[in-house]
């Protein structure tokens, strides 16, 4: 496993870290199965792990909290999301600052993590979702500077919306947010225009999310895949974004080299960036432990291969099912 550091926090981190949403957020979730994904995961060198309150309504976060107490040994970053009040994904600028993280609200969920957890302390907290409405509202600003003060949380954060990369940076310039968890994969490139540019100068850490685009640069997905009832990616893939996902994948199984899949292929991709401290792929099998991890290994793509992959970029602009 090859390590980062992570902007202005100074942490090194592991370059592939575990994203735990499909340990509560997906059908089929099954708890002795996330847990030795998990501890296959330290093993193998990954050390920063991000979850969030909304993942099963703090399960992610008590699964997250098994593990610290399973190795006391080994230093392992966590990271966790704040919900907006409204418990509305994504926010929306209709949508008041009052009415998705008043202070109380704030202090209420950090407290809530912390006893998920079974800490005292969560390296990085984030707000689950933004606006840049809101990024002048001194309360929000007065509670992170307090949260800092009283050791509760060492960074904060910002989980941008989806294909929204530069609603967040008037956030950042008030100073006061360490680090940026955004979409970035072969299909997103667009936070390499302004966000990845503006961190690099800031020295603030990036979290690269949603490697394989929810599953379609896997190269798994087909027109004729169905979710089980419930599960979130059967909201997401409606026919319209299905259909177009799939043709995009397909568009790119040419490029794939001789003894590589499509995933490999997309997180080395994102590998490739360095302004990227982290991409947090879920992981929820053994199998994908070790195929995720194995990418960590120094090796850079082939700058043909690279250049190829830009020219497949896909600006999207969010719709009522991208959420």
């Amino acid at each position: 496993m090859k390590y980062r550091r992570f902007g202005r926090t100074d942490w090194e981190i592991s370059e592939v870290g575990y994203g735990m949403w499909g340990m509560a957020g997906w059908k089929g979730s099954d708890d002795k199965q996330s847990m030795d994904a998990l501890h296959m995961a330290v093993d193998r060198g990954v050390n920063f792990f991000d979850t969030a309150w909304g993942y099963g309504e703090g399960h992610s976060e008590r699964l997250l909290g098994q593990l610290l107490r399973e190795h006391t040994g080994t230093k392992l970053f966590t990271a966790s999301k704040i919900p907006p009040m409204n418990f509305r994904w994504p926010a929306k600028p209709e949508y008041t600052y009052e009415e998705c993280f008043p202070e109380s609200h704030i202090r209420e969920y950090t407290e809530k993590t912390l006893t998920n957890m079974g800490t005292e302390q969560i390296d990085l907290m984030q707000f689950h979702t933004w606006d840049d409405g809101w990024a002048e509202k001194e309360e929000w600003q007065r509670t992170v500077e307090d949260l800092k003060k009283e050791g509760k949380i060492a960074a904060m954060g910002i989980s941008m919306n989806r294909w929204e990369p530069e609603n967040g940076i008037k956030g950042l310039d008030t100073g006061l947010i360490d680090a940026v968890q955004v979409i970035y994969n072969i299909f997103d490139q667009a936070p390499e225009d302004h966000l990845f540019p503006y961190c690099k100068k800031n020295d603030i850490g990036v979290i690269a999310r949603v490697p394989f685009d929810e599953g379609t640069l896997t190269g798994n997905l087909t027109k004729e895949t169905v979710f089980p009832a419930g599960d979130w990616r059967g909201t997401y893939f409606v026919p319209e974004n299905l259909n177009a996902s799939v043709d995009r994948a397909e568009g790119l199984r040419p490029l794939v080299p001789e003894g590589m899949d499509m995933a490999e292929m997309a997180l080395r991709f994102i590998l490739e960036n360095k302004t990227v401290g982290t991409v947090i792929p879920g992981m929820r099998k053994l199998r994908n432990v070790k195929a995720n991890t194995d990418c960590s290994d120094g090796t850079s793509m082939e700058p043909a291969l690279h250049q190829s992959l830009q020219k497949h970029r896909w600006d999207r602009k969010p719709t009522a099912w991208s959420q």
